[in-house]
């Protein structure tokens, strides 16, 4: 059987929207990953909730909660405030960085004549989630795991 009998329309974004609009629209559709699209809607690359964690992931060598000195405890909540106003003004500009900084952009696709077989092979051999199927540099399908699961039933 052919890919383009059981690909879906895929949910995509723009390489130039903000990882707050990815948030928003991953959440919005319940999924893990989309392609990304550039301005002519030509694949750019594939974006995902683990690409999402690792640009807004903070992180501080200035709090060591191992073994406080007595000081620290006395300067810790008002640390902690201050930490945590830092905080949130990083993971708000974060959440305005282009999708285009964190997509990965080696994309593995099939073409519209593969076979579920062909997909099933690629997706296990590589681990990945989703396969988006292209056509001339143009997105016209995505197939998922779960795609190829509801063929076995």
């Amino acid at each position: 059987m052919a890919i383009k009998e059981i690909m879906k329309k895929p949910i995509t974004i723009k390489q130039d929207d903000e990882i707050y609009d990815l948030i928003k629209l991953l959440r919005t559709h319940k999924i893990s990953g989309v392609p990304v699209l550039d301005a002519d809607n030509y694949l750019v690359g594939m974006v995902s909730e683990s690409d999402v964690i690792r640009a807004l992931v903070v992180q501080d060598s200035d709090i060591n909660l191992i073994a406080p000195s007595p000081l620290d405890l006395v300067e810790l909540p008002l640390k902690t405030i201050f930490k945590m106003d830092e905080y949130r003004k990083e993971i708000n500009e974060a959440l305005k960085t282009k999708v285009s900084e964190i997509m990965t952009t080696e994309v593995i696709y099939i073409t519209l004549d593969s076979s579920i077989s062909d997909a099933a092979t690629i997706m296990a051999d590589k681990k990945i989630n989703r396969l988006p199927v292209v056509n001339n540099g143009v997105l016209e399908g995505i197939i998922t795991r779960g795609d190829l699961m509801e063929e076995l039933i």
